[in-house]
């Protein structure tokens, strides 16, 4: 081995630091644009008093559930890892609130930017996600980095640093339930009463519910986004890290450290693929005279200005997504070079860097096929829109097929890259763990790029917010043109987003099964066996009753803000004719009290149902409810991912004039549709995929305490 691991382990601390420092001066280019008017300041203002409030109350609830666990993890297991649960919560909050905290400051400057061309609001936007993506990876590269080298020597180290992982995860099951109630119980209040019922366009403000919606915006997109794929960026390095500490030899053991290493060059791929986004315009003038210079510095600055996205005022959709796929597609070309690098470093065999590609072109085609299936642009969206003719019902029935059909390729796609992944591990090291072990470092491949990833995400609410405070600010209409524009290139990358964080889920998941058949000293799993079955079948449930938890929430707390909407039109005088003012922060409380309330149950049970079911029915049947639960939600939040944003796109297609534009038969029907798909792909499908990885690290983390169970046969 050339690297020892403890080097590997200094670089990826190293490179998460420089990430840190890159967020610091992001902020500052972001902050340093303009804000716009008064009045747009002042919806600003509120709609970031309201972001603030709820994501302190929910972190307020989060911090005792924090501390209940991790009191119950060092009376029943050891200190080391409960410390490790209480820093990954609190790394992944931070990081979190950090990206919520710069986006609902940057819709104003979108809004602004954009007022100056629509190049100049995608900079600003995209500025915004980078900071919530590469937040993300900084914050969780220094935690576990710190985590190892504070541990560094005992024998437990790995273990201890799993509670790293379930700390993440429970911060990311609760903010993503709770930011997802929130966000979709305004967002359905405010379209039911405002578009349906009343006929005023979107963000108009005099509906009642639109602050909410715009607050609801930023705390499940963009914290609940983060805190997610926080965990399953955490996850994916964990699991490999542990299943590789089982193939090493020696004091050094290159398998841990590489998943490390691949992480810490992902940054670097990161930056240059958001660099493609938000760079200077080349200036063929100044280049001239660079290349004429012939030093090196100014060879570089020509090299790469040549790949900065330029986005003229009559880009298309296409034209749009072109150049964020073309970022993310950079950075999978850099890393590609780095991990090759990284890999030979670490003196293991060559297929573990093929391995990585692996992951990396799973996850592109994830979500390639993500694209397809919600892009307006693109034969399932266009028929929606079609079926819209006929009727909200045609329209339900149309959105479901097309979320069903969406499931196949990802399944195609992921199966084929866990075979892959497996046949290349045990060509190399001649044993199934070695394939297992490929598995998971495929996981941290398609997660490498992250920073960028992640980016092309967490853009769409501000974009969104932007369109938002251009409407309700009255600026010119070619503003919200462009908005617009950016906000459905917003919807496409989002769900897109959803796409890559469940095929990334599915790979974390199952390394992690692994980790927990290792942990837990499983010889041999028995389908048929007298407790096998019973857990698999709980575990293909919990998909649908977590589903149906939080999908009810979300029904319940919409019925609130309908009546409150209502009753604002009704008791406010002038209010449609829009001399009297409404009362937004009526709004944001109710959302914010039903998302607290109901987020709880849903998250509770995540956590207490396998350590229930590992020490009644026993380890064995324990495994089986993983799996269960993997494999039906999986399924279940691609499909229900999908259609959400199928059924959205739908809509967006129809304002753009087509089948009678907005007011139409056709804009109501696919209003219904918008609002059945808005907990589909903002609440319970993007859920799943946490309560997938929560089940799983909260066995792994409780491994040791599951024995043949209390019904054993």
């Amino acid at each position: 081995m050339l690297l020892p691991t403890t080097a590997s382990i200094v670089i990826a601390l190293l490179m998460g630091i420089a990430g840190v420092g890159f967020v610091l001066w992001q902020i500052k280019r972001v902050f340093a644009y303009d804000q716009g008017n008064d009045l747009m300041c002042e919806i600003g203002a509120a709609i970031q008093e309201g972001a603030s409030a709820f994501l302190q109350r929910e972190y307020r609830v989060i911090a005792i559930f924090v501390a209940i666990v991790a009191t119950v993890i060092t009376l029943f297991l050891q200190w080391q890892t409960a410390f490790c649960f209480v820093v990954g919560a609190i790394a992944s909050a931070g990081a979190g609130y950090l990206g919520m905290y710069v986006a609902v400051r940057a819709n104003t400057r979108t809004a602004s930017a954009a007022s100056r061309g629509l190049h100049e609001g995608l900079r600003v936007a995209f500025g915004s996600g980078a900071i919530m993506g590469m937040s993300v990876v900084s914050f969780s590269l220094i935690g576990m980095t710190l985590l190892y080298l504070f541990f560094s020597g005992e024998p437990n180290q790995l273990t201890y640093i799993t509670g790293f992982g379930f700390g993440a995860s429970s911060i990311a099951l609760f903010a993503r339930v709770g930011g997802g109630i929130f966000t979709k119980a305004a967002d359905v209040g405010a379209d039911l009463v405002g578009k349906i019922e009343k006929g005023i366009p979107e963000d108009d403000p005099r509906n009642p519910a639109v602050i909410a919606d715009n607050v609801g915006d930023n705390v499940g997109d963009v914290a609940g986004m983060g805190a997610d794929l926080f965990e399953s960026y955490s996850g994916s390095i964990i699991a490999a890290a542990t299943l590789g500490a089982a193939l090493g030899k020696g004091d050094t053991i290159a398998f841990i450290g590489l998943p490390f290493l691949v992480a810490a060059v992902g940054i670097v791929s990161s930056l240059f693929g958001i660099y493609m986004v938000i760079g200077k315009e080349r200036d063929e003038s100044v280049l001239a005279g660079a290349v004429a210079n012939a030093s090196l510095t100014s060879k570089c600055v020509y090299f790469l200005s040549q790949y900065v996205a330029k986005i003229n005022e009559n880009a298309s959709l296409e034209d749009l997504l072109t150049a964020l796929r073309r970022s993310v597609w950079g950075a999978s070309a850099v890393i590609l070079g780095l991990s090759l690098l990284a890999v030979l470093l670490s003196g293991l065999h060559f297929n573990y860097w093929l391995v990585i590609v692996v992951g990396l072109v799973a996850g592109n085609a994830i979500a390639y096929v993500t694209e397809y299936f919600t892009a307006y642009t693109e034969k399932p969206v266009l028929e929606i829109a079609k079926a819209t003719q006929t009727g909200a019902a045609t329209t339900i029935i149309q959105g479901l097929a097309v979320g069903m059909m969406s499931t196949a390729l990802p399944v195609l796609i992921t199966a084929f890259a866990i075979l892959i992944s497996i046949w290349l591990g045990h060509k190399a090291d001649g044993s199934l763990a070695a394939g297992l072990y490929a598995v998971a470092l495929a996981g941290v491949g398609m997660l490498s790029t992250l920073g960028v990833t992640l980016a092309t995400d967490a853009y769409g609410p501000v974009a969104d917010n932007a369109g938002g405070i251009a409407e309700m600010s009255h600026l010119p209409k070619e503003v919200r043109q462009r908005t617009d524009a950016l906000d459905s290139l917003g919807n496409t990358t989002a769900a897109t987003g959803k796409g890559f964080a469940i095929g990334s889920a599915v790979l974390t998941a199952l390394a992690l099964i692994a980790a927990y058949v290792t942990a837990a000293k499983i010889e041999s799993l028995d389908i048929l066996g007298p407790t096998m079955l019973p857990g698999l079948l709980i575990g293909a449930m919990m998909p649908y009753l977590f589903s149906a938890l939080t999908m009810m929430a979300v029904g319940k707390a919409a019925h609130e803000i309908v009546m409150e909407v209502r009753r604002q039109f009704h008791e406010i005088p002038g209010l449609m004719e829009g001399t009297g003012k409404p009362d937004y922060k009526a709004c944001v409380g109710i959302s914010t009290e039903s998302a607290l309330r109901e987020m709880i149950l849903p998250g509770a049970m995540a956590v207490i149902v396998p350590i229930v079911v590992g020490h009644v029915l026993g380890k064995e049947a324990l495994a089986g409810l993983l799996v269960g639960t993997l494999l039906s939600g999986f399924l279940l939040a691609v499909m229900m991912a999908n259609a959400g944003g199928a059924w959205d796109n739908a809509k967006k297609y129809i304002e753009t004039g087509q089948y009678g534009g907005k007011g139409s038969d056709a804009h109501k029907a696919a209003v219904v549709g918008d609002t059945v798909g808005d907990p589909f792909k903002d609440t319970s499908g993007p859920s799943l995929n946490i309560l997938i990885k929560l089940m799983t690290i909260v066995s792994l983390v409780f491994a040791g305490s599951f024995g043949s169970g209390w019904l054993s046969f």
